[in-house]
């Protein structure tokens, strides 16, 4: 027999393997489970993910040739509950790592996963390399080095192997402390214009609808806009990339305050969404800013006079921030949150008066 909860988790891991989201895929499988199988399966998904680069260096001293994707998965799991989680049955998690393997078809491969898991224990480890140990990419290792220095690197990259902390918002949401903290950047008032350009799925939307602006929440996707559909606000699906619909006449409709919650790489948020880490590329980067020098620029023409923008983002690299706001005329002033040195999440947030 196969727990519920691990045998969720290795569904999960599959579909994030083929470019899943593993916070969205849990979300929806672990409904049917009770709170104590869910937690395992989350604990599971997460460590594996967080800790990739040491699980794949410990499969690959045991094993010649690197097994197939699932199977390596199934070993993942087995090695994690052994080696990193407390008060779980060895019999279980090497069993239960064996029979998801079988299940595949894969007999030959069982008896692989049985071999090297009944060898796994908690044996300290010299990791190979600062980024076995850190479980990071390590060009982006190498990238924050140069841009925040070693020490605060190794701060950041330790914070991202912790459980991300779970905090609720002031409008009864869950949402992460650093991103409750960009709303309050704008200084908003009862009865101003508020546009949020990139608005789904809604958390700084609810923030500032709190304070009594009226509001239009924005974003390119229909299905994302639908699920703030019990916000009192309006909803318009766009391409906040081009020319924006808001006129009156030939006239611009122009806002109090803005908000440019941008799309980008989530680096900051490695700790909450680990994938991201070994999906991200640095072409990627590229692509991403000039995608928001785009919505930068489309949302600047309809800020009112005397009015403030915010530009911000869930990640820690410079293309995606500082060289983003470069492109546009100021003035504009920085504020910067750094897992491992403030809590939650990473954000960067720009400020624009006009």
């Amino acid at each position: 027999m196969i727990s519920p909860a691990r045998q969720i988790a290795f569904d999960v891991l599959r579909k994030v393997h083929h470019g899943g989201y593993a916070s969205d895929l849990l979300f929806e499988r672990s409904a049917q489970l009770d709170s104590r199988d869910a937690s395992l399966a989350s604990e599971i998904v997460f460590g594996c993910l967080r800790y990739q680069a040491q699980l794949d260096y410990l499969i690959a001293r045991r094993v010649p040739r690197a097994p197939e994707p699932e199977v390596r998965i199934a070993l993942r799991m087995g090695i994690y509950q052994l080696r990193y989680l407390d008060r779980i049955p060895p019999h279980a998690a090497v069993g239960e790592s064996v029979e998801l393997v079988k299940r595949l078809g894969r007999a030959p491969a069982a008896g692989l996963v049985n071999a090297i898991l009944r060898k796994t224990d908690r044996t300290p480890v010299p990791w190979p390399d600062r980024a076995t140990a850190l479980s990071m990419p390590a060009w982006l290792l190498e990238k924050w080095d140069r841009q925040f220095g070693r020490d605060t690197t190794d701060q950041i990259a330790a914070a991202f192997l912790q459980p991300a902390q779970s905090y609720i918002a002031s409008t009864g949401r869950i949402q992460d402390i650093g991103a409750q903290s960009i709303v309050p950047l704008l200084d908003l008032h009862p009865r101003q214009t508020f546009l949020d350009l990139c608005a789904a799925p809604g958390n700084k939307t609810a923030q500032a609808i709190q304070q009594g602006v009226r509001a239009i929440a924005c974003d390119i996707h229909l299905h994302r806009l639908k699920q703030m559909r019990d916000l009192d606000c309006s909803l318009v699906v766009l391409d906040g990339t081009q020319p924006l619909p808001f006129r009156a006449g030939s006239d611009r409709i122009m806002f109090d305050r803005i908000l440019v919650d941008a799309p980008c790489s989530g680096t900051g948020t490695l700790g909450r969404n680990p994938e991201i880490k070994w999906r991200l590329k640095p072409s990627d980067l590229t692509e991403l800013h000039a995608k928001q020098v785009a919505l930068l620029r489309q949302a600047l023409q309809h800020l009112c006079p005397g009015g403030r923008l915010v530009y911000s983002t869930c990640s820690l690299e410079k293309e995606e921030n500082e060289l983003v706001i470069q492109q546009i005329p100021g003035p504009w002033q920085i504020t910067e949150r750094l897992p491992g040195l403030n809590a939650g999440d990473g954000f960067f947030a720009a400020v624009c008066s006009r």
